[in-house]
């Protein structure tokens, strides 16, 4: 699915998720090494026309690993015990070709950025999404608060030690059913 499948199926989900993973400028990407273990690298992320977009130099390591397999997890820039929460996303990733894309992409990137990207000099990738969790804290009890798409499950665990959270409740906050 697309970034806008998930903004029209859960708006306020996607919202939040737009403001963890695309509006700080910068997220962290995994991606599949040749010999199978992860690779984390940080990528600057875009919206544009409905589509999550990330672009990478094209002979890049993380490039190559996409090129090969791809497989990619997302995670929003976390630097602390924020009570905020985490954005986590999973999916596939297009090698996206078409020119005049990437000239909008350039554009829009300009706009946003405040760096262009030279058409021809970089690789670019659509997302597809299966999967986005987010996880943070209830800031009245203090309970964890995980909403999942697209199973669109949504609960609290009380906090009952610092490692260990109790049987899920569940709530409706960030999803609908």
């Amino acid at each position: 699915m697309k970034w806008n499948d998930l903004a029209r199926g859960q708006p306020t989900l996607a919202a939040l998720a737009h403001d963890k993973l695309v509006k700080p400028g910068v997220l962290l990407v995994g991606t599949v090494r040749k010999d199978g273990s992860a690779r984390v690298s940080g990528v600057e992320p875009l919206v544009l026309d409905g589509e999550l977009y990330l672009s990478m130099m094209q002979r890049s390591t993380k490039a190559l690993d996409l090129y090969r397999d791809p497989r990619i997890t997302i995670h929003s820039i976390v630097t602390g015990p924020e009570a905020a929460g985490e954005v986590k996303l999973r999916g596939t990733v297009r090698l996206v070709e078409d020119r005049e894309i990437h000239e909008r992409y350039a554009t829009a990137m300009a706009a946003t950025a405040g760096w262009q990207p030279v058409v021809g000099h970089f690789a670019l990738f659509a997302i597809e999404l299966d999967s986005l969790t987010y996880v943070g804290y209830d800031e009245a009890t203090g309970a964890q608060h995980v909403a999942q798409w697209p199973s669109n499950e949504e609960y609290l665990r009380e906090t009952i030690s610092p490692t260990k959270l109790g049987p899920k409740r569940s709530v409706r906050r960030l999803t609908s059913a």
